[in-house]
C-alpha cells in the first residue's frame, strides 16, 4: 500500500545532513512495514533488530564506537554489515533508552550508514529518561494512520483521486466524481486507517471480520495498558479511553468519566493514553491571534481517539454481510464520527515534522451557547472549522466568531460538493458580518493547505 510519508522518508535518506531518524506513532500504524519497504525501494540491506523481541541485544550499544557496535552486530547476526549499501533498524527502541541516547555516535563517526528506530510507547522512555538525549543529533518523524487518499490508493482508486485532489477554489467538481468520492468516504468512515485493517477490506473480506479485527487492534492496545508500568491501574485506563470514544464532539469532562474514578486519576489516565498517542487532546483556545496555543484553556479539551477503527471498536458499530449506511446510522453517532473523521484527517496537515498538527477549538463561556468546532493555524492565519455531518445545518457561531474575531475567511466542511461564496449577514445580535466561507466535502479536509493557498 502506498503511503505519503514514503516521500519523507526517501528524502531523508539521500540528505546530505541525514540523522539518525525516529519513526514515532501508536502501534500497528506501518511503522515497521515503512522501514522494511524503504530498504527495498533503496535497494539497501536491512538490518533490523526487536529490542522488545530480543532485549539481551541492547549490551551491543554500550559502546560509543558505532563501527566496533556494527562488529558485534555482525557476529552475533551472522551477516555483513556494510554501511554504504545497508540501513540499520531499531525496532522498538523504547525498551531501550541507552541505545536511544547513543544513537549520536551514528551520526557523529558513522554518517554513512542510515540508522531508523521506532517505538510505539516512545514518549514514556522519552518523559523518563535519565541519558542524555542527542539534541540536534536525531530527527524525527511522526507517523499517522492512513488517509483516504491513501485508502483510495489501496483499492486502485487513483482515477477518482485525481480530480479530488485537484479542486481548488473557482473551479467545479464533477457530480459523478463527488458521489463517487462520498461512497468511497463512508466506507473509509466504517474501516478507519489502520493498515491491517484497510489491507483486510482490500481483500474484500466482510465487514464483520473488518470490525473484529478493529476490535483486535484495541485488545492489543489493552494489552499494552500493563506496560505503562506503576503509573495508572488499567482499569481506569481503559475507563478512561471509553469515556473519550462516548464524549466525542464534546468537551471531555474528567468528573464524567465513571462511577469510582476520581478526577485526578482521569486526569493523569488521559496523560498516559495521550503518551501513547491513542488519543488526542483538543485544546480550548480564545483564539484572539497567533499562535492559538498562547490563548489556551487547561481545563477545556475535547478529545479523539488515534483512529476511527478505534471507535468502532469501543462502540460496537453493527456490521454483518455490509455495513450500516451513513445515513442509517443514528443522528448522535454520524455526529460523532463527523469529529473524528475530521480529527484525523486535519491531523494530516502538519508540516510533516511534528507529532501532528495540533487541533484547536473555541467554546464561548457564560451566555447564549457558541462553539467553533476545530481551529487551525494554516499558512500563516487562523482557519475556523465548522462542521455539518449532513448537508444543511446553522452557522450561527461561525457568523458571530467571524464577527468578533474579524477573520476574512472560513471553512465549512460537509456532504456537499465543494464551493466557494462571500458570507454578507447580520449576527443574532444584529452586527453586519463580511467573510468568504470555502465549503469543502468532509473528504477533502486533508489537502486544505493546498486548497487555501488559491
Amino acid at each position: 500500500m502506498k503511503r505519503t510519508v514514503e516521500s519523507r522518508l526517501d528524502a531523508w535518506l539521500v540528505s546530505s545532513d541525514r540523522r539518525p531518524l525516529v519513526l514515532r506513532g501508536p502501534r500497528q500504524v506501518g511503522k515497521t512495514w515503512l522501514v522494511r519497504e524503504l530498504a527495498a525501494r533503496s535497494g539497501r540491506r536491512l538490518v533490523e533488530i526487536n529490542f522488545e523481541r530480543d532485549p539481551s541485544l541492547k549490551r551491543i550499544f554500550t559502546a560509543n564506537d558505532p563501527r566496533k557496535i556494527l562488529e558485534e552486530l555482525s557476529l552475533t547476526l551472522s551477516v555483513d554489515i556494510n554501511p554504504e549499501t545497508s540501513l540499520l533498524f531499531l525496532d522498538e527502541i523504547q525498551g531501550a533508552g541507552e541505545v536511544l541516547a547513543g544513537l549520536r555516535w551514528f551520526y557523529e563517526e558513522l554518517p554513512q550508514l542510515p540508522v531508523v528506530a521506532a517505538g510505539s510507547l516512545l514518549d514514556f522512555a522519552l518523559a523518563d529518561h535519565t541519558f542524555s538525549m542527542p539534541v540536534g543529533r536525531i530527527a524525527f518523524q511522526h507517523i499517522e494512520p492512513m488517509g483516504f487518499p491513501e485508502y483510495l490508493l489501496a483499492h486502485g482508486q487513483e482515477r477518482l483521486l485525481a480530480p479530488i485532489s485537484a479542486w481548488r477554489p473557482g473551479s467545479e467538481l464533477s457530480a459523478a466524481a463527488h458521489q463517487q468520492a462520498l461512497h468511497w468516504f463512508y466506507r473509509f468512515a466504517m474501516v478507519g486507517g489502520m493498515p491491517a485493517v484497510v489491507a483486510a477490506d482490500v481483500a474484500d473480506r466482510e465487514p464483520r471480520q473488518v470490525r473484529e479485527l478493529q476490535k483486535d487492534l484495541v485488545a492489543a492496545y489493552r494489552a499494552d495498558f500493563a506496560k505503562y508500568s506503576g503509573r495508572m491501574d488499567r482499569d481506569i485506563l481503559d475507563a478512561v479511553l471509553q469515556a473519550v470514544v462516548a464524549s466525542l464532539g464534546r468537551k471531555f469532562v474528567h468528573a464524567h468519566v465513571r462511577e469510582g474514578v476520581k478526577q485526578h486519576q482521569a486526569k493523569r489516565a488521559l496523560e498516559l493514553l495521550s503518551m501513547a498517542q491513542l488519543v488526542h487532546q483538543v485544546h480550548h483556545t480564545a483564539a484572539n491571534g497567533l499562535p492559538l496555543g498562547a490563548e489556551v484553556k487547561s481545563s477545556f479539551r475535547k478529545v479523539v481517539a488515534a483512529d476511527v477503527a478505534v471507535v468502532h471498536a469501543l462502540l460496537s458499530t453493527p456490521a454483518a454481510q455490509s455495513f450500516p449506511a451513513w445515513d442509517a446510522l443514528a443522528p448522535a453517532l454520524r455526529g460523532q464520527l463527523t469529529d473524528q473523521l475530521a480529527a484525523a484527517q486535519l491531523r494530516l496537515t502538519d508540516s510533516g515534522v511534528g507529532d501532528g498538527q495540533e487541533l484547536y477549538y473555541w467554546q464561548r463561556e457564560g451566555g447564549r451557547p457558541g462553539e467553533i468546532d476545530y481551529l487551525v493555524q494554516m499558512l500563516g492565519s487562523i482557519v475556523p472549522i465548522e462542521l455539518k455531518s449532513g448537508a444543511s445545518g446553522s452557522m450561527k457561531s461561525l457568523h458571530q466568531f467571524m464577527f468578533d474575531r474579524r477573520l476574512p475567511l472560513a471553512v465549512r466542511a460537509d456532504t456537499n460538493p465543494p464551493s466557494v461564496m462571500k458570507v454578507e449577514v447580520k449576527t443574532t445580535q444584529g452586527d453586519p458580518v463580511s467573510y468568504r466561507l470555502i465549503s469543502v466535502p468532509i473528504y477533502l479536509l486533508w489537502n486544505l493547505p493546498e486548497i487555501l493557498t488559491k
